[in-house]
């Protein structure tokens, strides 16, 4: 098996007579004696990666990748608009009652909490404090912890700081400085307490965190630093980068497609932290069911009930423009065929092709083809209507390629989601180096802004660059990196998270992301009313 299933917990409780009310529960797992074994641990800690892979390609995916031209989701004649959220993300109109934006906030303090609870856990284990399974555990959830704590201060900025189980008093708000400063310390503590990749334990290491993974969240930190605390940490970035690529266990795969493909896993050697996703047993991959051109199952094999709603914007899809890139591969334009080369066909009402048919209602047979313009009806906000036309504008995406082992129930699917990888770690130090830090020498080798970008093109077999600016190495990330969660976050660091980009035959809005609100300050999310209702502490961020 490719996967390394994730438990969800090995508590097993006792059964009693359903017929006796007052029989007192009881269980062969006490205080006394678990967490004990190594295998115990892992199950205590198993609902912390249960929580990630939940949300993390769904809401979280959206709020990262919506709200930029990386991904869009118009309406089809009222359909997929649910109530305007997406079209909110796509305007930077998002509210404090955002469907996404309380998700999400509920998602990161769920798991939060999660890990607070685990570590009470562990604190009242008898399992000596010093023992190798209890100190590696400990760094463990706090690395994960860390990362989530990430995740909300990247989205929300100024969030408060739960560090307990149970929480006694309701938290504060607190600067995102101080909370970047918590994650850091937190990093730091546990890091020398976490394995090492290494030939034998590539497997048991994968899905969860490792020294590397650490290296490569500080380096994330880092690099955005100047936007989290006002302090730019290039040379912070670099050192962190620096550690990710002294272990030659991760390289650079040598098929770009295999990195995101259906029986992705322990396998790929430059992963350095991805969720396992599993059709069957860890649900939560969107991308077959709803960036996937629905009409072309028959093709791939996968079920017929997927959706045909995301898709890119023909601005972002200008940018694989590189001859010979495997990286333009990850996209479905144009007519369609099937495998042997015959067009791939739809028979279909006229009227049903084209909404604007005035002839006889007969049957055609058409191509189905997939164009790249978006164009508003104006009838509808964002919405280009619901004929066959309509839903087949937009370029999708086969990035995650389809896998056939999606169910019919769940139409999630198995392909494993990186969160940190070794191009990443290439085009971050490339980027500090371009930003003042020095070119470094790792393994042997001088590694300067050039010398970085080539690697990652060189994999994807596009041409090598002879020069770089900060704007074609923005492009690069978005060739190398898309639909990976870092489009928001790159162009807020860019500062182009307030382009406008205009959407050919849109007379509905006067642009496109983020079309009606340039403000600034709409680069963090508001805090939910939800919970400013639960709790009076929470400071709501400026501009909501």
């Amino acid at each position: 098996m490719k996967k390394i299933v994730i438990a969800l917990t090995a508590i097993a409780l006792a059964a009693g007579a359903c017929t006796k009310l007052d029989v007192t529960p009881e269980s062969q797992y006490i205080d006394t004696n678990f967490p004990k074994t190594a295998a115990d641990y892992q199950a205590l800690i198993g609902p912390i990666y249960t929580q990630l892979a939940s949300r993390y390609a769904i809401e979280y995916f959206r709020m990262q990748e919506l709200t930029t031209d990386e991904v869009i989701l118009p309406g089809r004649d009222g359909n997929y608009d649910d109530g305007g959220q997406y079209r909110q993300h796509h305007n930077h109109t998002y509210t404090p009652d955002h469907a996404n934006v309380k998700d999400v906030w509920e998602w990161g303090y769920g798991a939060i909490n999660t890990c607070n609870r685990v570590l009470s856990n562990i604190a009242s284990s008898t399992l000596a404090e010093t023992d190798p399974i209890r100190v590696n555990a400990i760094a463990e959830v706090k690395a994960m912890r860390a990362l989530f704590y990430f995740f909300m201060m990247d989205l929300y900025g100024n969030v408060p700081i739960v560090d307990t189980f149970p929480v006694l008093e309701l938290p504060k708000t607190k600067p995102r400085a101080e909370v970047f400063q918590y994650i850091e310390s937190s990093l730091k503590s546990v890091v020398k307490n976490l394995p090492v990749k290494n030939a034998n334990n590539a497997t048991l290491t994968y899905g969860h965190p490792t020294q590397a993974m650490v290296y490569a969240l500080l380096a994330k930190m880092y690099i955005n630093a100047e936007v989290y605390t006002g302090a730019k940490r290039n040379t912070e970035a670099v050192a962190m980068c620096d550690s990710v690529i002294a272990n030659t266990q991760y390289k650079l795969d040598a098929s770009y497609a295999s990195v995101f493909a259906p029986d992705n896993g322990p396998n790929i050697s430059e992963t350095i932290f991805a969720i396992p996703y599993d059709a069957l047993q860890l649900d939560g991959n969107q991308f077959t069911r709803h960036a996937f051109m629905a009409y072309l199952w028959p093709k791939y094999g996968v079920p017929s009930n997927l959706s045909i709603s995301i898709s890119t914007t023909p601005e972002f899809h200008d940018k694989f423009n590189l001859p010979g890139d495997e990286r333009n591969d990850t996209w479905l334009i144009g007519k369609q065929y099937n495998w042997d080369g015959t067009p791939f066909t739809i028979k279909i009402k006229k009227k049903d092709l084209d909404a604007s048919f005035t002839g006889t209602n007969t049957d055609t047979v058409w191509q189905l083809e997939i164009t790249k313009p978006i164009i508003m009806t104006g009838k509808k906000p964002f919405d280009v209507g619901n004929d066959y036309l309509a839903r087949c504008m937009g370029v999708r995406s086969i990035k995650y390629y389809p896998d056939k082992s999606t169910t019919a129930a769940t139409r999630m699917s198995g392909n494993d989601m990186p969160i940190f990888r070794l191009a990443d770690i290439y085009l971050m130090k490339a980027e500090a180096i371009m930003r003042g830090a020095a070119a470094t020498t790792v393994n042997g080798e001088l590694q300067d802004e050039l010398t970085l970008l080539n690697k990652v093109r060189a994999r994807a077999k596009a041409p090598l660059a002879t020069s770089v600016t900060l704007d074609e190495l923005l492009d690069e990330r978005g060739r190398e990196l898309h639909w990976e969660n870092w489009r928001r976050n790159d162009l807020i660091r860019f500062g182009k998270y307030e382009v406008e980009y205009p959407i050919p035959g849109d007379v509905a809005t006067s642009g496109y992301t983020p079309g009606m609100n340039k403000d600034i300050r709409r680069r963090i999310f508001p805090i939910p009313t939800s919970e400013r209702k639960l709790n009076a502490n929470l400071d709501q961020n400026p501009g909501y």
